[in-house]
């Protein structure tokens, strides 16, 4: 059964670490953002679901290339808490793989684009500002503890994908990419 109240005094207990950390630490705040990072992307996987423009990416499944994602954002989270677990070299060259094939699919970028267009646009937009926002705390606390090389990969490539769908869904729907004007 779950207990609650544990937590109250600001200290929790993670996995595969028996000391209870404060709240407020460095790893407790990037597990957290690795949580909200896999939350959203959660969301962005029913929303996905339900677009049926969005079946295959990159001959994938785009419901499943999320589930992957998220299921790395957890072998990540575990490594940070202290687990044996990792990120693969092959989970990272996979990603760059169906990166790649977007790539191919779309417009070459000429210059920043304003988040929108349409709605699983604007949701994959916001997941890689998050997964950037995470990325970063994961190389803070990578100062303290060992992460590998992949999990840092990992990341860095988990938001150039979200980009990169981002763009994809722009464009599959027609919606054109907006440049900023600086005004």
């Amino acid at each position: 059964m779950f207990q609650t109240g544990k937590g109250d005094d600001g200290k929790t207990r993670v996995f595969g670490c028996e000391q209870r950390l404060s709240k407020g630490s460095l790893v407790t705040e990037t597990l957290g953002s690795l949580d909200e990072a896999n939350s959203f992307l959660g969301w962005c996987k029913t929303k996905a679901a339900k677009e049926k423009k969005f079946d295959k990416i990159a001959d994938q499944n785009l419901v499943d290339l999320l589930a992957k994602a998220q299921n790395g954002l957890f072998s990540v989270q575990a490594e940070l808490a202290g687990a044996d677990k990792r990120v693969s070299a092959e989970q990272v060259a996979k990603m760059e793989e169906v990166i790649a094939a977007v790539e191919k699919e779309i417009p070459p970028i000429e210059s920043f684009v304003v988040p929108g267009g349409c709605e699983l646009s604007a949701m994959f937009d916001f997941g890689r500002t998050i997964v950037r926002r995470t990325e970063r705390m994961v190389v803070r606390a990578k100062e303290r503890i060992p992460i590998q090389p992949e999990s840092l990969a990992f990341m860095n490539r988990l938001s150039s994908l979200l980009y990169a769908l981002a763009r994809l869904s722009n464009h599959r729907v027609g919606a054109g990419e907006e440049k900023p004007n600086y005004e």
